[in-house]
C-alpha cells in the first residue's frame, strides 16, 4: 500500500519553510506540469491563484529547489525545467523535435559510462545521464530522411 502524498502545506512546514499561496500554487503546478519551465509554471499558477509575478513565480522555484522540494534540470541549449520527482537518482530523455521530456529510471546491468574512470578524489553520489533523440509522435510525423 503507498503512503499518502504529503499536502504541499505540510511539505512547506516540514522543511522550514514559510506556507504562502503562492508557493503553494508553485508545488501544485510543478506536479501537475512535469518538465515545465518557469514561464509555464508561472502560466499554470496564475491559472489557479490569479495575478503573479514571473519573478515570484522565478523566486519561488528557486527556494523550493535550494530546499531539495523539487528538481531543476537544465538541459543543453534548453530552458530550465523543474519537477517534483526528488529523492532518487533517474534521469531523462528529451525530443530533439518537439523537446518533450519524459523520466527514466537509472540504467541496470553493465554501465561502464556512469561510473567515472578517475574520481580526482571527489565523493561521486550522482550520474546525470540526458538520452537525446525523438518521441515516439515525432518518428511518426517526421521520418528520417534517407
Amino acid at each position: 500500500m503507498s503512503a499518502k502524498p504529503v499536502e504541499p502545506a505540510q511539505l512547506l512546514r516540514v522543511h522550514g519553510v514559510q506556507v504562502t499561496a503562492q508557493r503553494i500554487a508553485v508545488l501544485r503546478a510543478v506536479s501537475r506540469c512535469p518538465h515545465g519551465t518557469a514561464d509555464e509554471l508561472a502560466e499554470a499558477v496564475r491559472g489557479e491563484i490569479g495575478a503573479i509575478s514571473r519573478q515570484a513565480v522565478y523566486d519561488a522555484l528557486s527556494m523550493l529547489a535550494t530546499k531539495g522540494l523539487i528538481r531543476r534540470i537544465q538541459p543543453a541549449g534548453s530552458s530550465a525545467r523543474f519537477e517534483g520527482r526528488v529523492g532518487d537518482n533517474h534521469h531523462h530523455l528529451i525530443c530533439r523535435v518537439c523537446s518533450r521530456m519524459v523520466d527514466v529510471d537509472c540504467a541496470v546491468g553493465y554501465t561502464p559510462c556512469l561510473t567515472a574512470a578517475d574520481s580526482a578524489g571527489y565523493e561521486i553520489d550522482e550520474a546525470e545521464v540526458v538520452y537525446w533523440g525523438r518521441c515516439p509522435e515525432c518518428v511518426v510525423a517526421t521520418p528520417e530522411p534517407k
